[in-house]
């Protein structure tokens, strides 16, 4: 009699630890009470009542890492002086990807917590089973929310790598049954694909809601902080191109990267927004083949059209992404306005940056192109944001405006200013030996860069200039 009262007094204990909230259901707002207006984002009747259990989640995640931690010898985790902590990077885990290692800052990190974005179908879950499938060398756990154990064998087999031993999956969405088979295979890499099927006991919220993301994520975090195993997250996006759910999500991660590109071409671009160990201006590509995806180590012969000989409005730069310099092929098409009102378009360049670029070509140089549509693509379906492509930008438009062509062999790299002027750029050095390396003969480079710079290493002519007029005069006599 005396055990039954000590139990239900402990099941009421328990009971009383389990409360009430409000969150809005668009942007995440808590509040102790339900309001009408979110004070956050100033929608109406979006906040729903949850539950919020006992520390389930955490409990689990912390069960989880300790575990873990004891079998890979890591010892206790203690307060340490600074002057204990060793200074050396920690040795960073080899993907076999070289495309993948150059955007994670050169592999990945222990202990750190990545999260992988993009649009559905992009690819992300191929990237991520072929990369696994090529590190026999650790114990890693899959955990697939989506799909089912047929399908990631179907995948596996397409993609034609060796079979991992190592590799184990789960098809699991219970956050607390995932740390629990966590303690049983003691991984060295945890995958969750994706984290907005994982659900905890802790939130009583449908799984992919806001709540639910922001607790699945942290108690994912303390794990891998505190056992040193690295954890890769798989997220989607929404149809604004932003990733899904709450945007702490983003700040709880160590590293961000988002996957990009057209369904309907054939590159992939593989982005780093957020890396707190190495740089964001990084940049991967990759081509999507029937065996996977393939690491393009050379994207300038593959962005450029082979043969573009007598064809107007196509310009070549030398742009620079991250620290790798490649040749990107600008078209441009200038046609008489249809409909009274001209259209201006740009496909991956930035539209305002066109706007710009075509007043000044109509202020500073005196072509008239008021009442006329401009559209602007770059070509392989990339978006480069780099601003020496404002030259070629420029002299593609010029082109297709008097339908003539660029000849062969030139191609440009200059920011323009407001007042006509070529400013110069960085790392000029890198760009005139990518363009001697693929044959170019001529290039059009802003002056201010020729100085102090020894030319007569480069067997490609550089062509100085200081205004617009002086480069479209190169190019067009």
């Amino acid at each position: 009699m005396q055990i039954t009262q000590t139990k239900d007094k402990r099941k009421n204990i328990i009971m009383a630890k389990d409360k009430t909230a409000y969150v809005c259901s668009n942007c995440g707002q808590e509040s102790a009470k339900w309001i009408g207006k979110c004070p956050s984002c100033g929608q109406w009747n979006t906040f729903k009542e949850i539950r919020i259990a006992a520390d389930t989640g955490t409990q689990a995640a912390r069960q989880a890492a300790v575990s873990v931690r004891s079998a890979m010898d890591k010892g206790k985790n203690r307060p340490l002086f600074l002057r204990e902590i060793s200074a050396r990077d920690e040795p960073r885990i080899d993907m076999h990807d070289d495309e993948l290692n150059r955007v994670l800052g050169g592999g990945l990190v222990p202990g750190s917590i990545v999260l992988l974005g993009g649009e559905p179908g992009i690819g992300k879950s191929t990237l991520t089973l072929q990369t696994i499938l090529r590190l026999p060398e650790r114990r890693i756990l899959y955990v697939s929310g989506e799909e089912s154990a047929h399908q990631l064998k179907m995948r596996a087999e397409r993609i034609a790598h060796e079979p991992n031993e190592t590799c184990q999956i789960l098809c699991e969405t219970s956050l607390e049954n995932i740390f629990a088979h966590i303690r049983d295979v003691k991984p060295e890499l945890v995958i969750i694909d994706s984290i907005q099927t994982i659900a905890t006991e802790d939130v009583d919220t449908s799984p992919g809601s806001v709540t639910q993301v922001r607790e699945c994520a942290s108690a994912l975090l303390r794990f891998a902080k505190t056992s040193g195993v690295p954890v890769i997250l798989i997220g989607h996006i929404n149809k604004e191109g932003t990733l899904a759910g709450p945007k702490i999500l983003e700040h709880i991660v160590d590293t961000v990267i988002q996957f990009e590109g057209d369904q309907h071409y054939m590159y992939r671009i593989l982005r780093s927004i957020k890396n707190r160990f190495g740089s964001t201006s990084e940049l991967g590509i990759y081509e999507m083949q029937q065996s996977g995806l393939r690491q393009v180590s050379n994207p300038s012969e593959l962005l450029l059209t082979q043969d573009h000989e007598g064809l107007s409005g196509i310009a070549i730069s030398s742009a620079i992404e991250g620290v790798r310099p490649f040749l990107v092929e600008t078209q441009a098409l200038v046609s008489s306005a249809a409909y009274g009102t001209p259209q201006r378009s740009a496909t991956g360049f930035d539209q305002r940056r066109l706007n710009m670029l075509l007043a000044v070509l109509e202020k500073r140089v005196g072509f008239k192109l008021m009442q006329k549509d401009v559209f602007i693509n770059i070509a392989g379906g990339l978006r480069v944001t780099d601003l020496a492509m404002d030259l070629s930008v420029i002299a593609a438009v010029l082109s297709s405006n008097v339908d003539t062509a660029i000849e062969t062999g030139w191609c440009m790299a200059g920011e323009v200013g407001l007042s006509g002027e070529v400013r110069p750029v960085n790392r000029i050095e890198q760009r005139i030996a990518e363009a001697e390396k693929l044959g170019f003969s001529h290039m059009i480079v802003p002056r201010y860069n020729l100085s102090g710079l020894n030319t007569k290493k480069f067997k490609i002519e550089l062509h100085p200039v200081r205004k617009v007029e002086e480069a479209l005069r190169e190019l067009f006599g």
